[in-house]
């Protein structure tokens, strides 16, 4: 739904026909529905019966999420059950909700999107790679040299043997 002003100045709410039972039901599983009801039945200011109703209508990630209590005998070690405690945020570039640490420290899995963090942390890598590798050809240059050497060193006490 959406708000655009009409007569006047004022504010009248539009209905926009995006909406369908599937975006809907995504819509609950992410954001969560909580029924709270508290029934009493009384006769002459006396409670008879009184029941507390709480049911709550939500993804494993909203409930882990706003820490609802699940049914006893939920298995809470299964991979469903880790990867909706593990905290997630959503990408600026799709908008989709990704892991945390992966999002920040390398990329986004469905747009590939990467932080600033991840790229820096990427460019520190290769400087890295790219010194090791530097290390690497002058120790190589150094070994070059000293066979060089002793090569030179070889000739010299072979000229003067003869």
């Amino acid at each position: 739904m959406s708000v655009v002003s009409g007569r006047g100045g004022a504010m009248e709410p539009q209905r926009d026909r995006d909406g369908s039972l599937v975006h809907v039901i995504e819509t609950l599983l992410d954001k969560g529905l909580v029924l709270n009801a508290d029934i009493m039945v009384s006769v002459a200011g006396v409670e008879l019966l009184g029941i507390r109703i709480r049911a709550a209508l939500a993804s494993f990630d909203t409930a882990a999420k706003y820490g609802l209590e699940f049914p006893a005998g939920t298995n809470t070690e299964t991979v469903a059950w880790r990867n909706a405690i593990e905290p997630k945020e959503t990408c600026p570039s799709c908008g989709k909700t990704a892991p945390t640490a992966q999002l920040l420290d390398e990329y986004c899995p469905w747009c590939g999107w990467q932080s600033a963090r991840a790229v820096r942390a990427r460019e520190e890598r290769g400087q890295v790679e790219a010194g090791e590798q530097g290390e690497v050809t002058e120790a190589r240059s150094g070994d070059d040299r000293s066979r060089a050497g002793a090569a030179a060193k070889r000739r010299e006490a072979a000229g003067s043997d003869e």
